[in-house]
């Protein structure tokens, strides 16, 4: 039984459950969920005042991945800025409930349940670590959560929304091109670096369904969390007589394995998980061997994008925070945003903005489109909310380091795929 086919057994015997336990449904003048109705009839719930909507984002901003956090938190304010400007949601005003995990578990635990009882919704949790400690919580919380994290096991829950395509298939997507772009031929050898986790386990999971349909060989080398020296492991790579390198880990271990190789003689293009790159690496030692032998993997388009909403944001972003590096987590803090101002307008209309009224108006929209990026499609939670991926090359001193080689598209393998998870 696949994930999908167990999880939604699950569900049913849940909803057997609520229906057997509430027969007969509200009693007149009852909102669905009983909760507190507003002057204008809107059913609301924790976090809804009458002149504010708190929204939580839980992130890290001290940790390893603090740069990434900031700058997602910044664009994510910026969004909100200009939602309050031009009025708000249901005649309220969003303010941002902020806290700081650090990327330790007890610190997300402890800083969740203080934030909880005060937001309406949470479009902001930030690692794919912290989230699955915090699964169960959510979603005994009915708490509508935008998980920056894109691992296909975050997929199934009703009230998480993970954006745009998922590690797995964006690696689908990118050995496919890169089979082809370089002539890789059945029983050729490629090496996988990877971050044991949620990420680098999920992404190489992806590559291997297709290095299986066209015969290739994986040598798959673990990377340790917190060393950025991979020197060893692609000596093992060389040794292998790899043809082709994917990387999913972190952009001091992408550029020292790309850095490595080059200082090695293994002269073959490398491919990273787009979480896998930061602009600092154009600043390394590394850079020459970044610039000439890396592609990346991504859900969304590089910040040269030529999308309206894309040059909007690069603008925005470097008017408001100047001196302050752009990379990809710009794009996702805008887009977290989006599709949390989207649900709340959309529970608005439906008039309950209790949380279960959030998560139902999330799950009716079938295509969105947040200005950046694919459109979205959030009706099936079994479903990445996209499948196509942009292959992108890191250029210096352009927003980013990043320019954009091809996309977005989508290999016939990734819906074959999908119905195993």
């Amino acid at each position: 039984m696949t994930r999908k086919a167990l999880g939604s057994t699950v569900v049913l015997a849940a909803a057997l459950v609520t229906l057997l336990a509430g027969c007969g449904g509200p009693a007149i003048g009852e909102s669905p969920d009983n909760g507190p109705v507003d002057k204008a009839g809107v059913t609301i719930g924790p976090g809804i005042t009458p002149t504010t909507i708190r929204l939580g984002v839980l992130t890290d901003l001290s940790g390893p991945y603090g740069p990434l956090g900031r700058s997602v938190l910044q664009a994510e304010r910026l969004y909100v800025n200009d939602v309050n400007a031009s009025g708000g949601v249901c005649g309220r005003k969003l303010q941002l409930i902020v806290r700081d995990h650090g990327y330790n578990l007890d610190k997300a635990t402890m800083q969740y349940s203080r934030m909880e009882p005060s937001i309406a919704a949470m479009p902001g949790l930030l690692g794919s670590t912290i989230i699955n400690s915090l699964l169960g919580t959510l979603g005994a919380d009915e708490l509508m959560t935008v998980a920056l994290g894109y691992s296909s096991a975050l997929l199934g829950q009703p009230g998480l929304q993970t954006i745009s395509a998922t590690y797995d298939v964006d690696m689908i997507n990118g050995l496919d091109w890169a089979a082809s772009t370089y002539g890789l031929k059945r029983k050729d050898k490629i090496g996988y670096l990877y971050l044991k986790g949620d990420y680098g386990e999920n992404a190489m999971r992806g590559a291997e369904f297709v290095a299986e349909e066209k015969g290739l060989r994986v040598v798959s080398r673990e990377v340790p969390a917190g060393r950025d020296d991979v020197s060893a492991q692609v000596h093992d790579l060389a040794a292998a007589g790899v043809k082709a390198v994917l990387v999913s880990a972190s952009p001091e271990q992408t550029a020292s394995a790309v850095g490595s190789a080059a200082a090695q003689g293994l002269m073959v293009p490398f491919l990273a998980s787009a979480a896998g790159f930061h602009p600092e690496m154009l600043k390394s030692p590394a850079a020459p061997a970044v610039l000439s032998m890396l592609h990346l993997v991504a859900p969304t388009p590089s910040l040269t994008d030529h999308a309206p909403e894309v040059g909007k944001l690069v603008a925005d972003y470097q008017k408001h925070y100047p001196g302050q590096p752009l990379d990809q987590g710009v794009e996702n803090g805008h887009n977290t945003m989006a599709i949390a101002v989207q649900d709340l307008k959309e529970a608005c209309a439906n008039k309950d903005l209790s949380r279960a009224g959030i998560i139902a108006a999330h799950r009716k929209m079938n295509r969105f489109d947040p200005g950046v990026g694919p459109a979205l499609n959030f009706s099936d939670p079994w479903r990445p909310s996209a499948t196509v991926s942009y292959i992108l090359k890191p250029q210096k001193d352009v927003p980013g380091g990043l320019v954009n080689v091809k996309g977005p598209f989508k290999v016939s393998a990734v819906e074959r795929y999908l119905v195993f998870i």
